[in-house]
């Protein structure tokens, strides 16, 4: 098994584009890189193969492995997920005190090597569904088939696109409301959005928040009207129409405050705020799927009634893949758990017909 600390580290931080290796979130995804093994060339086959880690993946994994399916996980290019780029998690059972988000994934880590995961770090560049047993390309040089294929691969968040938004992510900046909107109790806040999910995302964080400012880039919501309506009589929410972002303001460590600009009239002002929630849209991380597996037309992998089964036999999903609506590490992990208990069904009736 071929295994490279310091060409993890070369590869782990150049497809991640880390700029800044001093944070402590930063350390902390480096050290979580250096424990995963290196993909070799030669092709094998599996009975399950996971494609993308987090807590939908890591979850699967311990299923899978406890089952004696002897899972094969290919982590992806953002090993651990969304989670690793967060810092103090609170809403997930078990950690009464709460937990850093790469801790977290640490430990999922290692209770899945624990009943003999095999963990690999690289990415899926292709699959081939085609027949019964499925195949899958890693690092565009790797061919592995596999009986059964989970995929986990997530979603990525929608960004402005400000390196002021990059530099204090987790650190005032969120795109996660219901994640953190604790964490700023009785602080201005602001978010930006103008959809459902920011409307909801407004009204919530006006439960925990003195002052809401929400930052619309046109004159009117594309929320439903119901939405809307609630926003509108939330008395702490401010809705700032024609208003983009320019520039997130901070003292090197925290936010401190948000630069805007309304874009009718070019004025400038600077909100007062403690956080800053980013509630434009996510994309599922699918594209390579989207051959093979039916989408929707934002790219959420569909499955199929109350279950994690695909239209492909022996292929299910999982996590934010597949889940638009709640999007929490929580849910992510419950339909981890029920993907391998599919896929183990799955291999055990095809082994008994």
């Amino acid at each position: 098994m071929l295994y490279s600390k310091t060409h993890s580290q070369i590869i782990y931080l150049k497809k991640t584009n880390i700029k800044n290796i001093s944070s402590h979130l930063t350390l902390k995804k480096i050290k979580f890189a250096l424990k995963i093994k290196l993909m070799t060339t030669e092709n094998e086959h599996v009975q399950c193969l996971i494609i993308g880690s987090g807590p939908a993946g890591y979850t699967a994994a311990i299923y899978a492995a406890r089952a004696d399916l002897k899972p094969l996980m290919i982590t992806g290019m953002e090993m651990g997920g969304q989670l690793t780029k967060t810092t103090d998690v609170e809403n997930f059972p078990g950690y009464p005190n709460g937990v850093m988000g790469p801790d977290m994934m640490e430990d999922f880590r290692k209770q899945a090597e624990r009943f003999g995961t095999d963990i690999r770090f690289g990415y899926v560049s292709s699959v081939d569904f085609s027949g019964a047993v499925h195949k899958v390309v890693v690092d565009e040089n790797k061919t592995i088939t596999a009986d059964t294929v989970i995929i986990s691969t997530g979603a990525s968040a929608k960004w402005l696109g400000l390196p002021s938004e990059e530099k204090y992510n987790g650190f005032g900046v969120s795109a996660c409301a219901v994640c953190d909107g604790f964490f700023f109790k009785n602080q201005n806040v602001a978010i930006v959005g103008a959809g459902d999910t920011a409307a909801e995302e407004a009204t919530y964080l006006a439960k925990l928040c003195k002052k809401v400012y929400m930052i619309v880039r046109r004159d009117e919501f594309r929320a439903s009207k119901a939405m809307v309506h609630r926003v509108l009589n939330t008395h702490n929410i401010e809705v700032l129409y024609n208003t983009e972002t320019k520039e997130i303001l901070g003292d090197g460590k925290v936010v401190t405050a948000v630069k805007v600009i309304n874009n009718q009239t070019k004025q400038e002002q600077d909100l007062d705020v403690t956080g800053f929630f980013v509630a434009i849209g996510h994309n599922p991380n699918t594209a390579i799927f989207k051959d093979w597996l039916k989408m929707d037309e934002t790219g959420y992998l569909i499955t199929k009634p109350d279950s994690t089964a695909t239209d492909i036999e022996g292929v299910f999903v999982c996590g934010d893949a597949q889940d638009k609506l709640w999007r929490q590490a929580v849910t992510a992990a419950g339909t981890g758990c029920m993907a391998a208990l599919e896929a183990e069904r799955y291999l055990a009736a095809k082994e008994f017909a």
